[in-house]
């Protein structure tokens, strides 16, 4: 493939004039970047973004990005060419999704290559917070073991697993989760097709039926501190929550509070309000296996996630379609 993308893109057919440049905004895994350097000469966003965009500004026509950085509403506006976002990252609430639609900008996303992985993390999670396994090993390093015996944990087996979110990753979730028994049941806005899980129309009331809950709701204005301190209490000391959604679906100082003062029995949690930084109450519990925002970090999903994200802007560029539009 030519690395003139303007070139290149002059020469669709039928396309109104050219697509303009690609530009890479925030990090992305190193495969994924450097192709987009060799293959499509694609700038890459600054630090100091005001005087790049000021000279490069108009001639921006796709944005390559990922579901932690996103184009956001002041970079959008700046962007006055742009016709496309190729998110890699299945979520793209940090994209300004609305702006998008009312200026027919599209937006694409990397669902399903990475639902096992993500699936996998939450079940492991779930599994480590209630058997207190990363808490045991570090009871084990520190010698621990020499002098005390290492108190009784949770069972997993037969627990009631409230799932925040049926879509595709919360389908795997409780998939998973049907092998040890669990008995499963989901808040939705509406109830879902295709599943014998019982369907419960208010949080509140799931999270009073559960032992656990499991956040796999999208983010976004729409699910902001969904699971708010009300939910949180409904879950009471012996309940356990478990998020690899996002931060923001949680009301982040409630939990905290509920955890220091044993009012919830313990956290796995991947994802945080304010990433890379993690409350330091947390840091000290261990009923709460803190993750670095690692679900889908495996080198397979990784792979096919970039070859997805990928294959949505060759098909932009092709043909203005994207192969999975949000």
């Amino acid at each position: 493939m030519t690395t003139d993308i303007e070139s290149t893109t002059a020469s669709v057919p039928g396309a109104p004039g050219t697509v303009g440049r690609i530009l890479q905004v925030g990090a992305l895994m190193p495969p994924l970047a450097r192709a987009l350097a060799e293959r499509y000469d694609a700038l890459v966003l600054p630090a100091d973004a005001a005087p790049f965009i000021a000279e490069h500004g108009a001639d921006i026509g796709v944005v390559v990005t990922s579901g932690g950085e996103g184009v956001g509403t002041e970079l959008m506006a700046s962007l006055t060419s742009l016709k496309a976002v190729v998110n890699f990252g299945v979520g793209y609430d940090t994209t300004d999704v609305d702006q998008a639609r009312r200026r027919g900008i599209v937006v694409s996303n990397t669902p399903d290559v990475l639902t096992d992985c993500v699936a996998d993390t939450a079940v492991g999670l779930l599994i480590d917070t209630l058997r207190r396994f990363s808490a045991a090993d570090r009871f084990v390093r520190s010698g621990g073991w020499a002098s005390a015996r290492y108190p009784l944990a949770t069972s997993i087996s037969g627990k009631r697993v409230g799932i925040l979110g049926l879509g595709r990753i919360g389908r795997a979730i409780a998939h998973r989760l049907e092998g040890f028994g669990c008995v499963i049941s989901y808040h939705n806005r509406t109830p879902a097709s295709g599943v014998d899980y019982a369907y419960v129309s208010s949080l509140l009331q799931l999270a009073r039926e559960s032992d656990v809950l499991v956040v796999a709701a999208a983010g976004g204005d729409e699910t902001q501190r969904l699971v708010s301190a009300e939910v949180i209490d409904a879950l009471g000391e012996t309940g356990f929550l478990v998020n690899i959604a996002r931060g923001s679906v949680v009301d982040q100082d409630a939990l905290v509070a509920a955890l220091v003062e044993g009012r919830l029995a313990g956290a796995g949690l991947d994802v945080f309000d304010d990433e890379p930084n993690v409350p330091a109450e947390l840091l000290a519990l261990d009923t709460v296996v803190l993750l670095p925002h690692l679900a889908s970090g495996t080198v397979e999903t990784r792979r096919a996630m970039t070859d997805l994200t990928l294959a949505n802007l060759d098909a932009y560029l092709a043909d203005r379609t994207l192969v999975t539009p949000v």
